[in-house]
Protein backbone atom coordinates (compact mmCIF):
# COMPACT_ATOMS: atom_id res chain seq x y z
CA UNK A 1 0.00 0.00 0.00
CA UNK A 2 2.42 2.63 0.70
CA UNK A 3 4.47 2.54 -2.78
CA UNK A 4 0.75 2.98 -4.18
CA UNK A 5 -0.18 5.88 -2.11
CA UNK A 6 3.23 7.42 -2.38
CA UNK A 7 3.39 7.11 -5.82
CA UNK A 8 -0.24 8.68 -6.34
CA UNK A 9 0.63 11.27 -4.08
CA UNK A 10 3.89 12.49 -6.21
CA UNK A 11 2.11 12.12 -9.18
CA UNK A 12 -0.02 14.53 -8.28
CA UNK A 13 2.38 17.18 -6.81
CA UNK A 14 4.67 16.80 -9.47
CA UNK A 15 1.59 17.10 -12.17
CA UNK A 16 0.43 20.36 -10.06
CA UNK A 17 3.98 21.91 -10.10
CA UNK A 18 4.32 21.34 -14.20
CA UNK A 19 0.51 23.05 -14.60
CA UNK A 20 1.63 26.40 -12.84
CA UNK A 21 5.07 26.40 -14.24
CA UNK A 22 4.07 26.06 -17.67
CA UNK A 23 1.22 28.83 -17.77
CA UNK A 24 1.37 30.10 -21.13
CA UNK A 25 0.54 33.95 -20.09
CA UNK A 26 2.49 36.22 -18.59
CA UNK A 27 1.85 38.86 -16.15
CA UNK A 28 2.72 42.31 -17.18
CA UNK A 29 2.43 43.78 -13.37
CA UNK A 30 1.55 42.51 -10.06
CA UNK A 31 -2.06 43.05 -10.73
CA UNK A 32 -1.94 40.94 -13.26
CA UNK A 33 -0.08 38.78 -11.19
CA UNK A 34 -2.68 38.86 -8.71
CA UNK A 35 -5.86 38.56 -10.65
CA UNK A 36 -4.31 36.33 -13.87
CA UNK A 37 -4.60 39.42 -16.07
CA UNK A 38 -8.24 39.39 -15.31
CA UNK A 39 -8.79 36.92 -18.22
CA UNK A 40 -9.78 33.54 -16.70
CA UNK A 41 -12.93 32.10 -18.45
CA UNK A 42 -16.37 31.89 -16.65
CA UNK A 43 -16.60 28.26 -16.65
CA UNK A 44 -12.27 27.46 -16.12
CA UNK A 45 -12.79 29.98 -13.28
CA UNK A 46 -15.85 28.16 -11.94
CA UNK A 47 -13.40 25.16 -12.10
CA UNK A 48 -10.78 26.43 -10.29
CA UNK A 49 -13.41 28.03 -7.12
CA UNK A 50 -14.99 24.34 -6.86
CA UNK A 51 -11.73 22.83 -6.70
CA UNK A 52 -10.36 25.31 -4.20
CA UNK A 53 -13.81 25.21 -2.25
CA UNK A 54 -13.69 21.32 -2.06
CA UNK A 55 -10.77 20.81 0.23
CA UNK A 56 -9.93 17.39 0.88
CA UNK A 57 -9.90 18.80 4.37
CA UNK A 58 -13.81 19.30 4.01
CA UNK A 59 -14.38 16.16 2.00
CA UNK A 60 -12.55 13.82 3.97
CA UNK A 61 -14.03 15.72 6.78
CA UNK A 62 -17.66 15.53 6.22
CA UNK A 63 -17.56 12.43 5.06
CA UNK A 64 -15.90 11.04 8.17
CA UNK A 65 -19.01 12.59 10.25
CA UNK A 66 -21.88 11.25 8.30
CA UNK A 67 -19.81 7.98 8.51
CA UNK A 68 -19.80 8.79 12.33
CA UNK A 69 -22.47 11.45 13.32
CA UNK A 70 -25.48 9.90 10.89
CA UNK A 71 -27.72 11.75 8.64
CA UNK A 72 -27.80 14.87 9.87
CA UNK A 73 -24.81 15.30 8.79
CA UNK A 74 -26.12 15.33 4.64
CA UNK A 75 -27.26 18.60 5.81
CA UNK A 76 -23.06 19.69 5.39
CA UNK A 77 -22.87 19.94 2.06
CA UNK A 78 -25.78 22.48 1.78
CA UNK A 79 -24.14 25.04 3.16
CA UNK A 80 -21.75 25.66 0.51
CA UNK A 81 -24.64 25.79 -2.07
CA UNK A 82 -26.48 28.31 0.04
CA UNK A 83 -22.99 30.20 0.82
CA UNK A 84 -22.75 30.43 -2.91
CA UNK A 85 -26.24 31.78 -3.86
CA UNK A 86 -26.02 34.37 -1.66
CA UNK A 87 -22.58 35.58 -3.02
CA UNK A 88 -23.91 35.53 -6.22
CA UNK A 89 -27.19 37.48 -5.06
CA UNK A 90 -25.35 40.20 -3.31
CA UNK A 91 -21.89 40.44 -3.95
CA UNK A 92 -20.11 38.86 -6.81
CA UNK A 93 -20.76 41.72 -9.64
CA UNK A 94 -20.80 44.61 -7.62
CA UNK A 95 -17.46 43.42 -5.73
CA UNK A 96 -15.83 42.87 -9.57
CA UNK A 97 -17.70 46.64 -10.48
CA UNK A 98 -15.62 48.00 -7.68
CA UNK A 99 -12.10 47.63 -9.24
CA UNK A 100 -10.78 46.55 -5.48
CA UNK A 101 -8.80 43.27 -5.29
CA UNK A 102 -8.49 42.80 -1.88
CA UNK A 103 -10.94 42.69 0.88
CA UNK A 104 -8.38 44.97 2.46
CA UNK A 105 -8.42 47.22 -0.86
CA UNK A 106 -12.27 47.41 -0.29
CA UNK A 107 -12.43 48.72 2.74
CA UNK A 108 -10.10 51.28 1.92
CA UNK A 109 -11.88 52.15 -0.80
CA UNK A 110 -15.21 52.12 0.28
CA UNK A 111 -14.77 53.64 3.67
CA UNK A 112 -11.40 55.88 3.25
CA UNK A 113 -9.42 54.66 5.91
CA UNK A 114 -5.60 53.28 5.73
CA UNK A 115 -6.15 51.95 9.17
CA UNK A 116 -8.70 50.18 8.11
CA UNK A 117 -7.57 48.58 5.63
CA UNK A 118 -4.42 47.07 7.86
CA UNK A 119 -7.15 46.14 10.15
CA UNK A 120 -8.72 44.34 7.63
CA UNK A 121 -5.82 42.38 6.55
CA UNK A 122 -5.26 41.10 9.93
CA UNK A 123 -8.34 39.20 10.05
CA UNK A 124 -7.52 37.60 6.22
CA UNK A 125 -4.29 36.58 7.74
CA UNK A 126 -6.23 34.94 10.64
CA UNK A 127 -8.69 32.93 8.17
CA UNK A 128 -6.05 32.33 5.49
CA UNK A 129 -4.00 30.49 8.08
CA UNK A 130 -6.80 28.74 9.49
CA UNK A 131 -7.17 26.99 6.11
CA UNK A 132 -3.79 26.41 5.33
CA UNK A 133 -2.95 24.53 8.74
CA UNK A 134 -6.58 22.84 8.38
CA UNK A 135 -5.05 21.10 4.62
CA UNK A 136 -2.02 20.60 6.44
CA UNK A 137 -2.97 19.07 9.09
CA UNK A 138 -5.18 16.10 6.69
CA UNK A 139 -1.92 16.05 4.33
CA UNK A 140 -0.05 14.95 8.05
CA UNK A 141 -3.15 12.22 8.42
CA UNK A 142 -3.39 11.02 5.21
CA UNK A 143 1.01 9.97 4.91
CA UNK A 144 0.92 9.34 8.81
CA UNK A 145 -2.57 6.48 8.27
CA UNK A 146 -1.16 5.24 5.13
CA UNK A 147 2.40 4.73 4.60
CA UNK A 148 3.69 4.83 8.48
CA UNK A 149 6.00 8.24 7.95
CA UNK A 150 6.44 11.11 10.31
CA UNK A 151 3.18 13.80 9.64
CA UNK A 152 5.37 16.49 8.68
CA UNK A 153 6.24 15.14 5.39
CA UNK A 154 2.73 15.62 4.24
CA UNK A 155 3.13 19.32 5.09
CA UNK A 156 6.26 20.08 3.84
CA UNK A 157 5.19 18.02 0.42
CA UNK A 158 1.90 20.16 0.17
CA UNK A 159 3.49 23.41 0.90
CA UNK A 160 6.76 23.16 -1.64
CA UNK A 161 4.57 22.43 -4.80
CA UNK A 162 1.93 25.42 -3.53
CA UNK A 163 5.00 27.91 -2.80
CA UNK A 164 6.33 26.74 -6.34
CA UNK A 165 2.82 26.86 -8.65
CA UNK A 166 1.96 30.56 -6.73
CA UNK A 167 5.43 31.77 -7.43
CA UNK A 168 5.51 30.56 -10.86
CA UNK A 169 2.82 32.57 -11.90
CA UNK A 170 0.69 33.99 -9.28
CA UNK A 171 -3.16 33.65 -9.48
CA UNK A 172 -2.97 32.58 -13.23
CA UNK A 173 -0.61 29.18 -12.54
CA UNK A 174 -2.29 28.68 -9.04
CA UNK A 175 -5.90 28.83 -11.55
CA UNK A 176 -4.85 26.24 -14.07
CA UNK A 177 -3.43 24.00 -11.97
CA UNK A 178 -6.64 24.21 -9.59
CA UNK A 179 -9.28 23.86 -12.37
CA UNK A 180 -7.38 20.73 -13.61
CA UNK A 181 -6.89 19.01 -10.39
CA UNK A 182 -10.52 19.86 -10.10
CA UNK A 183 -10.85 17.07 -13.06
CA UNK A 184 -8.98 14.80 -11.48
CA UNK A 185 -10.59 15.03 -8.14
CA UNK A 186 -13.84 13.83 -10.18
CA UNK A 187 -12.52 11.16 -11.75
CA UNK A 188 -10.78 9.78 -8.58
CA UNK A 189 -13.32 10.54 -5.84
CA UNK A 190 -16.27 9.12 -8.46
CA UNK A 191 -14.07 6.13 -9.73
CA UNK A 192 -13.31 5.29 -6.71
CA UNK A 193 -16.67 5.24 -4.89
CA UNK A 194 -18.66 3.65 -7.62
CA UNK A 195 -16.28 0.51 -7.46
CA UNK A 196 -16.76 0.28 -3.40
CA UNK A 197 -20.30 0.94 -4.07
CA UNK A 198 -20.80 -1.52 -6.60
CA UNK A 199 -18.84 -4.08 -4.68
CA UNK A 200 -21.23 -3.59 -1.19
CA UNK A 201 -24.63 -3.29 -2.45
CA UNK A 202 -27.20 -2.58 -1.51
CA UNK A 203 -26.59 -3.30 2.32
CA UNK A 204 -24.64 0.02 3.03
CA UNK A 205 -27.78 1.60 2.43
CA UNK A 206 -29.59 -0.27 4.93
CA UNK A 207 -27.07 -0.35 7.38
CA UNK A 208 -27.16 3.36 7.12
CA UNK A 209 -30.46 4.10 8.07
CA UNK A 210 -29.95 1.35 11.16
CA UNK A 211 -28.42 3.74 13.34
CA UNK A 212 -25.09 5.81 14.11
CA UNK A 213 -22.40 6.47 16.37
CA UNK A 214 -23.33 8.93 18.19
CA UNK A 215 -21.13 12.18 19.54
CA UNK A 216 -20.77 15.38 20.63
CA UNK A 217 -19.97 18.19 18.77
CA UNK A 218 -16.20 19.50 18.35
CA UNK A 219 -14.83 22.84 17.29
CA UNK A 220 -17.41 25.66 16.35
CA UNK A 221 -20.07 23.47 16.59
CA UNK A 222 -18.54 21.25 14.20
CA UNK A 223 -19.84 17.50 13.76
CA UNK A 224 -22.91 18.03 16.32
CA UNK A 225 -25.71 16.04 14.96
CA UNK A 226 -28.69 18.02 17.03
CA UNK A 227 -30.20 20.59 15.03
CA UNK A 228 -28.71 23.38 16.87
CA UNK A 229 -25.48 22.35 15.88
CA UNK A 230 -26.23 21.43 11.65
CA UNK A 231 -27.98 25.06 12.04
CA UNK A 232 -25.12 26.47 13.11
CA UNK A 233 -22.75 24.80 10.37
CA UNK A 234 -24.92 26.08 7.52
CA UNK A 235 -25.24 29.70 9.17
CA UNK A 236 -21.27 29.77 8.80
CA UNK A 237 -21.33 28.29 5.88
CA UNK A 238 -23.70 30.49 4.23
CA UNK A 239 -22.98 33.74 5.53
CA UNK A 240 -18.89 33.06 5.40
CA UNK A 241 -18.57 31.88 1.97
CA UNK A 242 -18.55 35.62 0.82
CA UNK A 243 -15.65 36.62 3.28
CA UNK A 244 -13.18 33.93 2.00
CA UNK A 245 -10.25 35.70 0.91
CA UNK A 246 -9.40 33.00 -1.55
CA UNK A 247 -13.20 32.60 -2.73
CA UNK A 248 -13.82 36.14 -3.23
CA UNK A 249 -10.99 37.16 -5.06
CA UNK A 250 -11.96 34.74 -7.84
CA UNK A 251 -14.59 37.58 -8.77
CA UNK A 252 -11.97 39.74 -10.41
CA UNK A 253 -10.39 37.15 -12.77
CA UNK A 254 -13.31 37.90 -14.87
CA UNK A 255 -13.24 40.85 -17.32
CA UNK A 256 -16.89 42.28 -15.88
CA UNK A 257 -19.15 41.75 -13.76
CA UNK A 258 -21.26 39.82 -15.79
CA UNK A 259 -18.34 37.24 -16.33
CA UNK A 260 -18.31 37.11 -12.37
CA UNK A 261 -21.54 36.31 -11.90
CA UNK A 262 -21.18 33.70 -14.80
CA UNK A 263 -18.35 32.21 -13.13
CA UNK A 264 -20.25 31.47 -9.68
CA UNK A 265 -23.01 29.99 -11.78
CA UNK A 266 -20.30 27.50 -13.35
CA UNK A 267 -19.48 27.34 -9.30
CA UNK A 268 -22.69 26.05 -8.24
CA UNK A 269 -23.06 23.66 -11.13
CA UNK A 270 -19.97 21.84 -10.25
CA UNK A 271 -20.72 22.21 -6.66
CA UNK A 272 -23.56 20.31 -6.80
CA UNK A 273 -22.42 17.41 -8.97
CA UNK A 274 -19.22 17.39 -6.15
CA UNK A 275 -21.23 17.42 -3.37
CA UNK A 276 -22.66 14.16 -3.91
CA UNK A 277 -19.17 13.06 -2.82
CA UNK A 278 -19.09 13.24 0.63
CA UNK A 279 -22.68 11.14 0.99
CA UNK A 280 -21.41 8.24 -0.76
CA UNK A 281 -18.29 7.47 1.16
CA UNK A 282 -20.05 8.54 4.49
CA UNK A 283 -22.17 5.87 3.67
CA UNK A 284 -19.82 3.12 2.82
CA UNK A 285 -17.87 4.70 5.15
CA UNK A 286 -20.96 3.95 7.83
CA UNK A 287 -21.06 0.42 6.92
CA UNK A 288 -17.65 -0.46 6.56
CA UNK A 289 -15.26 0.92 8.87
CA UNK A 290 -15.11 1.00 12.47
CA UNK A 291 -13.03 2.60 14.73
CA UNK A 292 -11.49 5.32 12.45
CA UNK A 293 -11.63 8.89 13.41
CA UNK A 294 -13.66 11.51 11.05
CA UNK A 295 -10.62 12.20 8.66
CA UNK A 296 -9.36 8.53 8.56
CA UNK A 297 -12.79 7.02 7.32
CA UNK A 298 -12.62 7.35 4.06
CA UNK A 299 -9.02 6.46 3.93
CA UNK A 300 -9.36 3.18 5.16
CA UNK A 301 -12.71 2.46 3.30
CA UNK A 302 -10.77 0.69 -0.09
CA UNK A 303 -8.51 -1.41 2.13
CA UNK A 304 -11.24 -2.70 4.69
CA UNK A 305 -13.86 -3.18 1.75
CA UNK A 306 -11.29 -4.44 -0.77
CA UNK A 307 -8.43 -6.32 0.96
CA UNK A 308 -5.41 -6.84 -1.55
CA UNK A 309 -3.88 -5.19 -4.50
CA UNK A 310 -7.06 -3.91 -5.72
CA UNK A 311 -7.67 -2.48 -2.37
CA UNK A 312 -3.97 -0.56 -2.14
CA UNK A 313 -4.42 0.45 -5.78
CA UNK A 314 -7.95 2.13 -5.00
CA UNK A 315 -6.08 3.70 -1.52
CA UNK A 316 -3.31 5.28 -3.87
CA UNK A 317 -5.68 6.84 -5.93
CA UNK A 318 -7.62 8.46 -3.18
CA UNK A 319 -4.53 9.64 -1.72
CA UNK A 320 -3.48 11.04 -4.78
CA UNK A 321 -6.71 13.24 -5.00
CA UNK A 322 -6.89 13.89 -1.42
CA UNK A 323 -3.46 15.48 -2.33
CA UNK A 324 -5.09 17.30 -5.75
CA UNK A 325 -7.23 18.90 -3.08
CA UNK A 326 -4.55 19.94 -0.90
CA UNK A 327 -2.92 21.37 -3.16
CA UNK A 328 -5.72 23.15 -5.34
CA UNK A 329 -6.69 24.87 -1.88
CA UNK A 330 -3.31 25.83 -0.13
CA UNK A 331 -2.53 27.38 -3.70
CA UNK A 332 -5.65 29.63 -3.52
CA UNK A 333 -5.40 30.71 -0.22
CA UNK A 334 -1.42 31.08 -0.11
CA UNK A 335 -1.74 33.99 -3.12
CA UNK A 336 -5.02 35.57 -1.45
CA UNK A 337 -3.49 36.42 1.66
CA UNK A 338 -0.30 37.14 0.27
CA UNK A 339 -1.56 39.41 -1.99
CA UNK A 340 -3.14 40.74 0.96
CA UNK A 341 -0.26 41.40 3.02
CA UNK A 342 1.78 42.25 0.65
CA UNK A 343 -0.25 45.30 -0.74
CA UNK A 344 -0.07 46.69 2.60
CA UNK A 345 3.87 47.30 2.22
CA UNK A 346 5.21 50.32 1.06
CA UNK A 347 6.48 48.94 -2.29
CA UNK A 348 4.01 46.74 -3.49
CA UNK A 349 5.26 44.33 -6.44
CA UNK A 350 5.96 40.81 -7.59
CA UNK A 351 8.97 40.77 -5.71
CA UNK A 352 7.08 41.81 -2.09
CA UNK A 353 4.27 39.41 -3.43
CA UNK A 354 6.39 36.29 -3.46
CA UNK A 355 8.25 37.35 -0.43
CA UNK A 356 5.01 37.99 1.34
CA UNK A 357 3.17 34.01 0.43
CA UNK A 358 6.79 32.56 1.48
CA UNK A 359 6.35 34.44 4.80
CA UNK A 360 2.64 33.27 5.12
CA UNK A 361 3.40 29.43 4.31
CA UNK A 362 6.22 29.78 6.75
CA UNK A 363 3.82 30.96 9.64
CA UNK A 364 1.17 28.79 8.42
CA UNK A 365 3.92 25.44 8.84
CA UNK A 366 4.70 26.64 12.27
CA UNK A 367 1.56 26.95 13.96
CA UNK A 368 0.66 23.20 12.49
CA UNK A 369 4.09 22.08 13.59
CA UNK A 370 2.97 24.05 17.55
CA UNK A 371 -0.95 23.20 17.27
CA UNK A 372 -2.18 18.95 18.07
CA UNK A 373 -3.76 17.34 15.15
CA UNK A 374 -7.45 18.23 14.64
CA UNK A 375 -10.69 17.51 12.68
CA UNK A 376 -9.40 19.61 9.72
CA UNK A 377 -12.86 19.88 8.73
CA UNK A 378 -13.74 21.74 12.20
CA UNK A 379 -10.82 24.19 11.33
CA UNK A 380 -12.05 25.25 8.37
CA UNK A 381 -15.70 25.58 9.89
CA UNK A 382 -13.85 28.12 12.68
CA UNK A 383 -12.52 29.80 9.41
CA UNK A 384 -16.18 30.08 8.01
CA UNK A 385 -17.52 31.32 11.16
CA UNK A 386 -14.89 33.94 11.79
CA UNK A 387 -15.49 35.13 8.12
CA UNK A 388 -19.18 35.65 8.44
CA UNK A 389 -18.98 37.45 11.49
CA UNK A 390 -16.84 39.78 10.35
CA UNK A 391 -16.53 39.96 6.14
CA UNK A 392 -20.35 39.33 5.72
CA UNK A 393 -21.89 42.27 7.11
CA UNK A 394 -19.26 44.74 5.78
CA UNK A 395 -19.47 43.73 2.36
CA UNK A 396 -23.33 43.82 2.76
CA UNK A 397 -23.62 46.90 4.37
CA UNK A 398 -20.69 48.34 2.40
CA UNK A 399 -22.40 46.96 -0.72
CA UNK A 400 -26.07 47.75 -0.31
CA UNK A 401 -25.81 50.59 3.03
CA UNK A 402 -24.48 54.04 1.87
CA UNK A 403 -24.19 54.90 5.21
CA UNK A 404 -21.84 52.84 6.85
CA UNK A 405 -18.79 54.40 8.13
CA UNK A 406 -15.33 52.90 9.19
CA UNK A 407 -15.67 53.20 12.44
CA UNK A 408 -18.74 51.11 12.30
CA UNK A 409 -17.03 48.63 10.59
CA UNK A 410 -13.80 48.19 12.94
CA UNK A 411 -16.21 48.42 15.53
CA UNK A 412 -18.24 45.44 14.08
CA UNK A 413 -14.49 43.18 13.05
CA UNK A 414 -13.66 43.72 16.96
CA UNK A 415 -17.00 42.51 18.22
CA UNK A 416 -17.78 39.89 15.90
CA UNK A 417 -13.91 38.29 15.95
CA UNK A 418 -14.21 38.73 19.50
CA UNK A 419 -17.36 36.80 20.27
CA UNK A 420 -15.97 34.09 18.05
CA UNK A 421 -12.90 33.78 19.05
CA UNK A 422 -13.99 34.53 23.16
CA UNK A 423 -16.30 31.32 22.21
CA UNK A 424 -14.30 29.12 21.04
CA UNK A 425 -11.50 29.86 23.14
CA UNK A 426 -14.03 29.08 26.15
CA UNK A 427 -15.09 25.82 24.47
CA UNK A 428 -11.69 24.84 24.34
CA UNK A 429 -11.30 25.19 27.73
CA UNK A 430 -13.92 23.29 29.41
CA UNK A 431 -16.05 26.65 30.14
CA UNK A 432 -19.91 26.04 30.08
CA UNK A 433 -21.82 28.45 28.98
CA UNK A 434 -24.76 26.53 27.21
CA UNK A 435 -25.09 27.02 23.91
CA UNK A 436 -23.02 29.90 23.56
CA UNK A 437 -19.64 28.12 23.46
CA UNK A 438 -20.49 25.64 20.92
CA UNK A 439 -22.43 27.52 18.39
CA UNK A 440 -20.43 31.13 17.85
CA UNK A 441 -22.13 31.95 14.32
CA UNK A 442 -25.70 32.63 15.84
CA UNK A 443 -24.24 34.99 18.12
CA UNK A 444 -21.37 37.07 16.85
CA UNK A 445 -22.59 37.69 13.11
CA UNK A 446 -25.95 39.50 14.52
CA UNK A 447 -23.97 41.22 17.13
CA UNK A 448 -21.40 42.13 14.24
CA UNK A 449 -23.89 43.96 12.22
CA UNK A 450 -25.21 45.34 14.85
CA UNK A 451 -22.52 47.27 15.90
CA UNK A 452 -21.66 48.30 12.62
CA UNK A 453 -25.29 49.49 12.18
CA UNK A 454 -25.37 51.04 15.23
CA UNK A 455 -21.55 53.18 15.41
CA UNK A 456 -21.82 54.03 11.51
CA UNK A 457 -25.33 55.87 12.60
CA UNK A 458 -23.92 58.05 15.75
CA UNK A 459 -20.92 58.94 13.58
CA UNK A 460 -22.19 60.11 10.04
CA UNK A 461 -19.33 62.58 10.17
CA UNK A 462 -17.59 59.61 9.05
CA UNK A 463 -19.84 58.79 5.93
CA UNK A 464 -16.81 59.23 2.94
CA UNK A 465 -17.15 61.55 0.26
CA UNK A 466 -17.82 60.38 -2.90
CA UNK A 467 -20.01 57.59 -1.23
CA UNK A 468 -23.23 58.27 -4.28
CA UNK A 469 -20.58 57.58 -7.21
CA UNK A 470 -19.18 54.60 -5.31
CA UNK A 471 -22.37 53.45 -5.01
CA UNK A 472 -23.37 54.04 -8.95
CA UNK A 473 -19.98 52.25 -10.11
CA UNK A 474 -21.04 48.67 -8.09
CA UNK A 475 -24.49 48.27 -8.97
CA UNK A 476 -24.50 50.15 -12.59
CA UNK A 477 -23.36 47.78 -15.75
CA UNK A 478 -20.26 49.01 -17.12
CA UNK A 479 -21.21 50.58 -20.18
CA UNK A 480 -23.68 52.88 -18.16
CA UNK A 481 -20.73 53.91 -14.88
CA UNK A 482 -18.79 56.31 -15.41
CA UNK A 483 -15.12 55.00 -15.43
CA UNK A 484 -14.13 56.10 -12.22
CA UNK A 485 -10.81 57.17 -10.37
CA UNK A 486 -9.82 54.78 -7.84
CA UNK A 487 -6.28 53.92 -7.33
CA UNK A 488 -5.49 50.47 -6.70
CA UNK A 489 -3.19 49.74 -4.05
CA UNK A 490 -1.04 47.85 -6.83
CA UNK A 491 1.36 50.66 -8.37
CA UNK A 492 0.99 49.65 -11.86
CA UNK A 493 -2.95 49.59 -12.08
CA UNK A 494 -5.10 53.11 -11.45
CA UNK A 495 -8.00 51.42 -12.71
CA UNK A 496 -9.92 48.19 -13.21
Amino acid sequence: MTVAVLTGIAFVLVLGVMVGAARPRRASGVSDFYVAARAVPPWWNGAAITSEFTSAAACLGTAGFIATRGSPMLWYPMGAAAGFVVVLALVAAPLRRSGTYTLPDFAEWRLRSAPLRRFTTCFVLAIGLTFLIAQFHAAGVVVRLLTGLPPWLGWAAVAAAALAAAVAGGQGSVTSVQASQFLLKVVVFFGVGAVCWWMAGTGSLDRFEGGYRSGIGGLAGAGDPSLPGVLTVLLACALGTMGLPHVIVRVYTNRDGGGARRSIVATQVMLAVFCVVPPLYGVLGHAHVHGGAADEVVLLLPARMLPGALGEVLTGLLAAGAFAAFLATSGGVLVAVGGAVSACLKRAGVRSFRVAMAAVLLVALALTAATGPRASVALMLLGFSLSAATFCPMLVLGIWWRRLTDAGVAAGFALGGGVTATLVVSEQAGVNMGVLTSYPAPVAVPVAFAAMVVISLVTPGRIPRGVGPMMARMHLPEHLASPGTYRSSFPDDRSS
